[in-house]
């Protein structure tokens, strides 16, 4: 089964905490702290497998955990590191933030790999908050959580050249004869419900990928036909072969079909409609088809599109336009090369907050703090001990948490609540 489109989350590994601990040892009966840091926290990466053509492997997982970083341990040992979590996908896959639509990662070369969520950070030990006054810190700081998010993966197939046009034109006969690729082939209307690959070879020895779109209706750009589903795929390619019936068995007017394509092309996206195209003409070898064939020629002639006269069935006039087909992708690669490059396609996802982001809100007669930083530092302190109950009021003055409890409204003896724990407050 082709699956082009997921929705997964994923929970990046939290930071082990710093561990609380003191030299024991014979001839030290009054040891140093002596805490190590915790282990990082697991990323999660995406990496490209040239192998898979689907995102199938997504369909039925769909919560993605790294694992934990250790927590410190004795003798200043660091804890260990947790695993990081690498999921395969398909080249051509975009990974993008779901509550923002930002593109965090676009996968397209073999074994590509971008970090999209990453690990929190280790806590520190014990042993990093000795100082001159307080010989014997009996608390360290908890690891950070790790990124967690959702993230939709949209897979746009990667070929040179994509097949597009109305359905049931041929496309699906033309891409079985010039290449191995066996598609479904019927005389119905959305034959072709998944895009299909194949190799074409020319008699020149050339090759590229050419992919069958599935066919597009108009109302496309509006998802009309499960337009929105493919016309994504048409995003990669080079070069377009916009296939024609020049018959015209099913009363349709061929110029007139290739001005409603180009248009839902145009609206879904304006770059799409900028791309190079060749008309296949398609069924030339029913009769009447010719006359149709060259008031079609003369008038995409005008407009520097070239037309060539095909059967799919008969193999008719195929080997010109490949050839033609092949020369013009060259060409273009070369135009490529000559211009700028395009933009970076890794996007390093970024926190949507600043790291010591806070908030103060009122729930009746109690003052709210919430935050990250906030929720580990209440989860790192000993408030059993003078020494971390310190460390705890020095972090809430520098970082400004008094001050916005003040801007607030907050009094002497209000109750202030900071997840697990509840106070009065006092200047």
């Amino acid at each position: 089964m082709f699956i082009d489109k997921a929705k997964i989350y994923l929970k990046a590994g939290k930071g082990g905490d710093g561990a609380v601990a003191f030299r024991r040892e014979i001839y030290v009966p009054a040891g140093g702290p002596a805490g190590g840091d915790g282990g990082k926290g697991g990323d999660i990466i995406f990496k490209v497998d040239e192998g898979m053509r689907t995102l199938m492997d997504f369909r039925y997982q769909k919560h993605y955990t790294a694992t934990n970083g250790e927590d410190g341990k004795n003798k200043n040992m660091y804890g260990k590191d947790g695993e990081d979590l690498i999921l395969m996908v398909p080249p051509g896959t975009i990974v993008r933030e779901e509550k923002t639509g930002e593109i965090i990662a676009d996968l397209t070369i073999n074994n590509d790999e971008v970090v999209v969520a990453r690990g929190g950070k280790g806590g520190k030990g014990n042993s990093h908050f000795k100082t001159a006054v307080r010989q014997a810190p009996r608390f360290a700081i908890g690891g950070e959580r790790g990124q967690e998010f959702t993230v939709i993966l949209e897979l746009k197939l990667i070929a040179d050249v994509g097949l597009v046009g109305f359905p049931n034109v041929g496309k699906s006969t033309f891409l079985s004869v010039v290449t191995s690729a066996k598609p479904k082939i019927a005389n119905y209307h959305f034959t072709t419900l998944t895009p299909n690959l194949g190799v074409v070879r020319t008699k020149y020895g050339d090759s590229f990928v050419l992919a069958d779109i599935p066919g597009l209706i108009e109302g496309a750009h509006e998802g009309t036909g499960l337009g929105h589903e493919f016309l994504r795929h048409v995003e990669r390619t080079k070069l377009l072969i916009h296939v024609l019936d020049v018959a015209g068995l099913e009363g349709r007017d061929p110029l007139e079909d290739f001005e409603k394509i180009n248009q839902e092309l145009y609206l879904y996206n304006e770059k799409l409609a900028e791309k190079p195209q060749v008309v296949a003409a398609n069924k030339t070898d029913i009769p009447g088809a010719d006359i149709n064939f060259e008031k079609l020629k003369s008038t995409l002639n005008e407009r520097g599109i070239e037309a060539f006269p095909i059967s799919a069935a008969t193999s008719q006039g195929l080997d010109e336009l490949l050839n033609y087909v092949s020369k013009r992708l060259k060409e273009l690669e070369l135009l490529q090369e000559e211009t700028v490059v395009e933009e970076e396609k890794v996007y390093r996802y970024q926190e949507t907050e600043d790291k010591y982001h806070f908030t103060v809100t009122k729930e009746d007669d109690v003052y709210v703090v919430e935050g990250r930083f906030i929720e580990r530092l209440v989860n790192s302190t000993n408030f059993d001990d003078i020494d971390s109950l310190s460390y705890f009021q020095k972090v809430l003055r520098n970082r400004g948490v008094i001050d916005k409890l003040k801007d607030a409204g907050v009094s002497e003896g209000d109750l202030v609540k900071m997840y697990s724990v509840e106070f009065e407050y006092f200047d």
